[in-house]
């Protein structure tokens, strides 16, 4: 008889397994991340110290050389030493900036001071700094700075002094400013490369002389640049021209950075729809020469195919746009034409256009006290001819003169169509006009029309609705003309109502207010009633014009156009402020006038 053992063997199931190699796998990799973090240690101590073996070779080369010698290559002092150098160290490759100054030490008198040091050289600063440029870590460079006294005792000094200081648009000193000093006109010659303090100067000290030899560059990573300019043809009376330095006098010279802005332009008409490509002039107000004026900042630009342009590295200034544009005018600018730029900002800025239409005029109306653009402000304009026109500021109209077209028009893109009607209205009997349609000899007793969709573009605030003429016939009654609206935001929900905000009410007489349940409202309709009392008369009508203000509204500006040249009379009134009016001769086909109006 075969006796059979069963063996009881327990194994690993899965989930032990996988915990198990889960801990093996986070004690690995703590391990190999200790050792890489040794590892990175270790060579940053390693690269640390032959910083240390390079600068102290640098400062011992110095040492070594004749009193005279010590100074860097077209530097101030100038000497032999080179101002920037690579070199290889146990296979890494090392940046080396040497900057060399002379010192004027308190105890001997200064250069500024009293009594006057007439040998200011005292003695010289070398400042070393070390970097390791193919190093695969991050290692801050490091600086290190000796001070080297001549042997003999001070001689006379023949030449002079150059004090350079750098503030920011506050008038607070900017320290670590980059200041290039270039001075071709000597022997030997300058190209300096060195930095400002901590308070935003830095002290050239026994500069050769030299009569408007020294230009100056002022740089720094994310600010604007300062400098002075060589008179030349294309700049021959610079603002800030190269600076002059004379035995035993001190040069001072101030510059003016700080940080750079961002400008997001885009060009848009006043529906707040996209203008692509629109061409413009973009200048500053800041003069790197007079006689003639020379701007800083002077750039013809365009918007590209979605209406956009961004203007990076922008200085703090007043930038002024103006338009160049074959096919549009600008009407107005959103903020004002004239756009102050603060420091380390992000400005945006609409250009605000419309189709050019004969010579254009564009009124800008300020607060005396405050500056800012006067909203419900009214410009007349007019000339002894008889052209007079009315515009109040920060308000768009809508406009159809034109029903020839006919119906079936959703959206208002052809001017001459509308939505629908009850086909009582006569779109054709008058070119351009309304009227009810006429059967046997007699007038249709009423009828209406819809117009196709306005779009805003944006949310906006609904203001007047105008029609011509505003005088009908007494026979045809005295609401002969009525009007309802329908305003939205989903372009699908059309309710027409009345002033009183019911579909019981019209809109019968001039300028008369919208309702302000239609504010906050993108899309618009209107809806045309006519009628007669008498069947041998109709109302007509040629014009139909609602007014709204909405973002894309040039704030305190307005546009006439189709003007003809000659004198105008231009006034502005607001109630609780003082008329003003001027007169304005228009010669071109674009002008702007800024009238500030004041309680």
């Amino acid at each position: 008889m075969i006796n059979y053992l069963k063996i009881n063997k327990k194994g690993f199931t899965l989930v032990e397994t996988l915990v198990s190699v889960a801990i093996f796998v986070m004690v690995s990799v703590a391990i190999y991340s200790g050792f890489v973090s040794i590892l990175k240690t270790m060579n940053i101590i390693r690269a640390k110290g032959l910083i240390t073996n390079i600068a102290n070779e640098q400062f011992e080369i110095a040492r070594n050389l004749s009193y005279q010698n010590v100074g860097t290559v077209n530097g101030i002092p100038s000497g032999i030493l080179p101002q920037s150098q690579t070199i290889e160290r146990d296979n890494k490759t090392f940046l080396i900036e040497t900057v060399i100054r002379n010192i004027d030490d308190l105890f001997d008198g200064t250069f500024d001071g009293t009594p006057k040091d007439i040998s200011p050289a005292d003695m010289k600063m070398i400042e070393v700094t070390v970097s390791c440029v193919s190093c695969n870590f991050i290692l801050t460079p490091i600086s290190f700075t000796t001070k080297i006294a001549p042997k003999n005792l001070e001689t006379l000094s023949t030449n002079g002094a150059l004090v350079v200081r750098v503030f920011n648009a506050s008038g607070l000193p900017v320290s670590g400013a980059n200041v290039k000093i270039i001075n071709n006109n000597i022997i030997p010659k300058v190209d300096l490369n060195d930095k400002t303090d901590i308070n935003g100067t830095l002290t050239i000290v026994d500069a050769i002389p030299s009569v408007g030899g020294y230009q100056i560059i002022i740089t720094k990573d994310g600010y604007s640049t300062d400098r002075t300019y060589t008179p030349n043809e294309s700049n021959p009376n610079p603002v800030k021209p190269d600076i002059t330095v004379v035995t035993g006098q001190i040069s001072q010279v101030s510059f003016t950075i700080d940080q750079t802005s961002k400008i997001n332009i885009s060009s848009i008409n006043n529906s707040c729809v996209v203008v692509p490509n629109f061409d413009f002039n973009i200048s500053g107000s800041k003069l790197l020469g007079t006689n003639p004026n020379i701007y800083k900042y002077n750039e013809l630009l365009a918007t590209n195919n979605l209406g956009k342009i961004t203007l990076p590295d922008v200085e703090w200034d007043t930038y002024l746009i103006s338009g160049n544009d074959l096919t549009y005018d600008i009407i107005g600018t959103n903020p004002l034409l004239s756009l102050g730029v603060n420091p380390n900002i992000e400005q945006d800025m609409e250009i605000i256009t419309a189709p050019k239409n004969g010579r254009r005029f564009l009124v800008v109306v300020r607060d005396q006290s405050t500056g800012l653009p006067v909203t419900d402000a009214t410009v007349n304009l007019s000339n002894s001819s008889g052209y007079l026109k009315s515009i109040i500021t920060n308000e768009g109209f809508l406009n159809q003169t034109d029903w020839s077209g006919g119906s079936g028009q959703e959206s208002f893109v052809d001017e001459s169509m509308f939505f629908d009607s009850d086909n009582n209205i006569d779109n054709n009997l008058l070119v351009g006009d309304l009227s009810l349609r006429k059967v046997f000899g007699n007038y249709i007793t009423n009828g209406y029309i819809t117009s196709s969709t306005f779009d805003i573009g944006a949310i906006s605030n609904f203001k007047q609705v105008i029609w011509s003429p505003g005088s009908q016939s007494v026979e045809a009654g005295e609401t002969s003309v009525r009007i309802q609206l329908a305003t939205n935001n989903d372009n699908a929900t059309w309710n027409f109502i009345g002033p009183d905000g019911t579909s019981d009410s019209y809109y019968t007489y001039q300028n008369q207010n919208i309702n302000i349940i239609h504010s906050g409202d993108r899309y618009i309709r209107y809806r045309l009633y006519l009628s007669t009392d008498n069947q041998l008369f109709t109302p007509i009508i040629s014009d139909i014009s609602i007014t709204y203000s909405s973002s894309c509204i040039p704030p305190g500006q307005v546009s006439f156009s189709a003007l003809s040249t000659g004198l105008y009379m231009v006034s502005v009134e607001k109630e609780g402020y003082q008329t003003i009016s001027k007169e304005i001769n228009i010669t071109n086909n674009w002008a702007k006038e800024e009238i500030t109006i004041s309680k």
